[in-house]
């Protein structure tokens, strides 16, 4: 009959039908699972894309501060000279013309300087380093002049960017008083750095065609911007997302859409160590992950189609299976290139690429690391700070590439004194280094900081700008046993940075530490 053939029926197509959907099932899970995958792999590149970005910038933010810094701090001990030149020699008219010629060298040696000028008490123009003074030449209502003539301090005074009365191009001032014997006001010295010699190293940096580069004061005066505007230089920024949070605190980075064009931009912002401003580099986000969505549509597409292949080969269990593994394998062969990626970036990102010494970054996590350890111990730590006497003489009579390999010598050289493995070199910025000496005393580190100065003496580089003949270094020394709550570890830089600044004053190419001076030239 038939029923009993419709029962034995029923359970065979039963199995048939559950591998069916199991392996529809199994496929659709692949599927999915690699489009979460590839969405997920395209969030990471997306967010180190960024991370990459953000210490880019706040490097490249770092050294236009530090550029700005030197350039201000050239014209600044130019002008210190002069003042003691005018304090010295008087003002007679042999003075006058020795000092009209100091004025004419210091303006050729500095190629940031567009000029150098004296005015007296009344703002009438002195002297100045210009082949001719124009007649009448009065600056008495300038802002710099009546800053000086209404503060008694001596202090340096960089002021609003003004167009040169003598040239008509942009400036930016930086000045010092200069006072009678009795104290009262006699005058200015006054420096006109151009505002386009900024530009020009701005010009060097690829911040893309959305992207910005600016100089502020901090009472927000914009020096200047790249790319210039013609209502840049001069422009109130104090209403600005950058200035705001540049009166915060002294280094960050940070994303705004600005209000202005509608662009996101990614913002790394630096004050300068000396002087009143403050930098800032901004680079568009669309432009930072251009290279980023086109690699994302790639791989999307690539995707895609391997999901539609996928799917077009459903019923087939065995070739899905194989095509997942494989899909697993790409999986993890990208994971660990990302990984061995990530460690390579991070280990670039605690390195020197010109030294290979440890940068300032891995200066500043270790100089921390150890100063709590210190404290946790209550044992000493110390930090010997190095400086090379005359680079930049040496960079212009070798030129940059002669000294580049020159640092990479001395670094060489630094790190080969270190005793312990705890030891640590890092190239400071510039051509200032500094050892981190940890469970280390100021005896010990004096030891270690004059062998090094003998070390990298006899290599005996060749260094016409220098009083010795040779490449020398100066090296202040400082350590303390620090205590919590008490002590920051920027205590203990600036006590080292002090004795090193000692050693240059007292004549270079030796060791000075906040106690006594180890070795004197030899």
């Amino acid at each position: 009959m038939n029923p009993p053939t419709t029962l034995n029926n029923a359970p065979a197509s039963t199995p048939r039908l559950s591998l069916t959907w199991l392996a529809m099932g199994f496929v659709i899970f692949v599927c999915v699972s690699l489009i979460c995958i590839d969405a997920g792999r395209s969030w990471t590149a997306r967010k180190n894309q960024l991370r990459e970005m953000q210490v880019s910038t706040a490097n490249m933010a770092r050294a236009i501060a530090q550029h700005a810094d030197d350039t201000i701090k050239a014209a600044d001990t130019a002008l210190l000279g002069i003042d003691e030149r005018i304090q010295t020699d008087g003002a007679t008219p042999a003075a006058l013309e020795r000092l009209h010629h100091l004025l004419v060298r210091k303006t050729a040696e500095l190629s940031q300087l567009k000029g150098l000028f004296i005015y007296d008490e009344n703002g009438n123009s002195v002297v100045s380093s210009l082949a001719s003074t124009p007649a009448n030449m009065n600056n008495a209502d300038s802002d710099y002049f009546i800053y000086h003539r209404t503060h008694q301090d001596k202090n340096s005074y960089i002021g609003p960017p003004i167009r040169s009365r003598s040239s008509g191009i942009w400036v930016m001032t930086l000045s010092h008083r200069i006072n009678h014997e009795d104290g009262s006001f006699a005058g200015v010295v006054l420096a006109a750095i151009e505002i386009d010699y900024f530009n020009k190293f701005y010009d060097s940096f690829d911040i893309g065609e959305s992207g910005a580069i600016v100089l502020v004061s901090n009472s927000g005066n914009l020096m200047t911007r790249r790319p210039l505007l013609p209502d840049s230089i001069g422009k109130n920024m104090q209403s600005t997302t950058v200035f705001k949070e540049s009166s915060a605190k002294p280094s960050g980075t940070f994303t705004v859409k600005s209000a202005q064009d509608g662009v996101k931009r990614l913002n790394s912002f630096r004050r300068l160590d000396k002087y009143p401003l403050f930098v800032s580099a901004a680079v568009s986000e669309d432009e930072i992950l251009a290279d980023w969505l086109t690699d994302t549509y790639l791989h999307s597409a690539g995707v895609a189609l391997l999901v539609i292949a996928l799917g077009s080969i459903g019923f087939y269990l065995i070739g899905q299976m194989k095509l997942r593994l494989n899909a697993e394998a790409e999986v993890i062969r990208a994971r660990d290139a990302m990984i061995v990626l990530n460690k390579t970036l991070e280990q670039l990102s605690l390195q020197d690429a010109l030294t290979e010494l440890a940068n300032r970054r891995n200066f500043d996590i270790a100089l921390e690391e150890e100063f709590s350890r210190a404290i946790r111990n209550a044992s000493s730590l110390a930090l010997i700070m190095i400086d090379v006497d005359h680079f930049k003489q040496y960079n212009d009579l070798y030129g940059h590439a002669a000294g580049d390999e020159c640092l990479r010598k001395i670094s060489q050289a630094v790190k080969s004194c270190q005793n312990r493995a705890g030891d640590l070199t890092a190239r400071y910025g510039g051509e200032e280094l500094a050892v981190i000496l940890p469970t280390t005393d100021a005896e010990g580190a004096l030891i270690i900081a004059e062998r090094i100065r003998t070390t990298i003496r006899n290599l005996g580089i060749s260094h016409a700008g220098n009083e010795t003949g040779i490449v020398t270094i100066s090296a202040g020394v400082d350590a303390m046993i620090p205590v919590k709550d008490v002590n920051k570890p920027i205590e203990l830089i600036e006590a080292a940075d002090n004795a090193l600044y000692a050693a240059k004053k007292s004549g270079r190419n030796r060791v000075c530490s906040n106690f006594n001076i180890m070795s004197a030239a030899s």
